[in-house]
């Protein structure tokens, strides 16, 4: 790289910045973790650090650059309006440690969260504080662990969790200390009733599932199952992941759900995926309230107190749940910003979130047709086919491909199909699961995407199905970053900038 200047004239610094406000010094830090030398890093003048940057960017693919149908990831649009409300400077320019006094606008935007999440689960008491949906996964079987072990029942150390489920469920139960007992799917893609029966006892802590499952298909025996499991003195918890299919028209509280978790980055709008950020708040019934995290967001009318200077309105504040409280689960009080656009999202639809729900289901059931029933000409090559064992036409808000047909036929691999996919300008869906759908494809076109974009991905779906198959193993041709050696790649991981020496 030629010699670059800052703009002082100091040669190969590549930046400028004012002189600091006090001394440097390295007295808190260890000398073991002090560098003997200056880092390798590459100097760059500040347009060519954005010019950089910016290439980066337009590499990425997002939900902003084209159709993401990534199955159970509720990939949906993010509405901008939510981006202009979060960047008002009295909600995105505080601090969490400021006198309650100063944040009553995000205190009243928490308290007003808690209570539309819980109207729309059918739960009594929500918390904000998960980060991410496995987070909240971790807490409400905590409050679980901990409602057993008060009420002298700490012998119930296993949870039930179906073949189907997400397996950040056996993980957060894991977690906690519990041993898991998978149960599987009957012939129909659904809950096995006769082995949730057989695996229940007095050691049942709780079964885990999400309804509609990762088959989107909905569990039709789901209050059979909360009256199986409550009968063995269990508690019945709700993945959330797939929340966005029954908003409205059904809640986990109706099916005999006692904890839930919700995404709010994924049925609720904040922007989604590159790893966060997250929200995984919770909601309870009342007899799980008392283990929440603390504290949550609170009120009280403030009219014969007016010290506070609302007049007659409501004082927020932060409120402990109590001694019984599992305490924090992250250091503060949720990702603040992740809960007001979900709160934007809310208020400005409402009631109408039920024609979310119409929408997303009504956009998966249309794709799946289209793919499912090409032309007779199409049909002489493509060869996918639903998941094995799901004999129904009908399916909620997502719904798998077996590329077995095709791998049988010429070697071609679910993982090829969906390398292929990127080079016709999507993102590819999620693969290889659920695991017990064989060279499987999940895909979520979810309620934001028209008919114009399903039609094109359906007919680029039939193209690429019809392809020689070499032009499918060797897929991706056109994107960035050609086809990685995954095996390589985890065996010889690198962790550090070529121009770092490690000393």
């Amino acid at each position: 790289m030629s010699t670059v200047f800052d703009f002082n004239g100091a040669p190969g610094t590549g930046w400028s910045q004012p002189d600091p406000i006090r001394e440097i010094t390295n007295t808190e830090i260890p000398e073991s973790l002090r560098r003997k030398k200056k880092p390798g890093w590459p100097r760059a003048s500040e347009p060519e650090l954005v010019r950089h940057y910016t290439r980066l960017s337009q590499r990425n693919f997002g939900i902003d650059t084209g159709f993401y149908p990534l199955g159970s990831c509720t990939m949906k649009h993010n509405p901008r309006v939510n981006e202009k409300i979060v960047q008002i400077p009295g909600i995105d320019r505080i601090h969490p440690l400021q006198e309650e006094s100063q944040v009553q606008g995000l205190l009243s935007i928490y308290y007003e969260m808690q209570e539309m999440l819980a109207v729309c689960s059918g739960m009594d008491s929500v918390t904000l504080q998960p980060v991410a949906g496995a987070q909240g996964e971790f807490t409400a079987i905590r409050c679980i662990q901990e409602y057993h072990n008060n009420r002298g029942e700490g012998q119930r150390d296993k949870v039930i969790v179906p073949d189907s489920a997400h397996g950040t469920n056996p993980a957060s139960a894991s977690m906690c200390g519990y041993e898991i007992i998978e149960i599987p799917s009957g012939e129909d893609g659904r809950l096995d009733i006769e082995a949730l029966k057989s695996a229940v006892g007095e050691d049942t802590a709780a079964m885990m599932i999400t309804n509609p499952s990762t088959l989107g298909l909905f569990e039709t025996n789901i209050t059979e199952a909360s009256r199986i499991v409550h009968e063995a003195g269990g508690q019945m918890y709700y993945d959330g992941a797939n929340f966005n299919a029954i908003i409205g028209k059904t809640d986990p509280g109706r099916m005999g759900f006692d904890a839930v978790h919700y995404n709010l980055h994924k049925t609720f709008s904040q922007p989604h995926g590159g790893g966060g950020p997250g929200s995984g708040p919770i909601g309870v019934k009342s007899h799980l309230a008392d283990f929440l995290p603390t504290p949550i967001a609170s009120r009280r009318a403030s009219s014969d107190d007016d010290s506070v200077g609302v007049g007659d309105g409501y004082w927020y504040f932060w409120e402990d749940v109590g001694e019984k409280s599992i305490g924090k689960v992250q250091q503060w009080n949720g990702n603040a910003g992740a809960v007001v656009r979900a709160w934007a999202f809310y208020r400005r639809y409402g009631r109408d979130l039920v024609k979310m729900s119409e929408h997303a289901v009504l956009n998966s059931n249309y794709l799946r047709h289209k793919i499912m029933n090409p032309d007779r000409e199409v049909a002489k090559r493509i060869h996918c086919m639903p998941s094995e064992g799901a004999k129904t036409d009908l399916v909620m808000h997502e719904f798998t491909l077996s590329m077995s047909p095709v791998k049988n036929l010429n070697g071609v691999t679910g993982k090829d199909v969906a390398k292929r996919l990127l080079d016709y300008g999507y993102m590819s869906p999620t693969l290889y699961f659920p695991q017990i759908v064989p060279e499987c494809l999940m895909i979520e076109p979810t309620e934001t995407e028209s008919k114009e974009v399903l039609d094109k991905f359906a007919s680029d779906l039939h193209e690429v199905l019809s392809e020689d198959p070499e032009m499918l193993t060797s897929a991706p041709h056109t994107t960035p970053v050609k086809r990685v050696d995954e095996v390589w790649a985890a065996r010889q991981l690198i962790l550090r900038h070529p121009g770092e020496s490690g000393e």
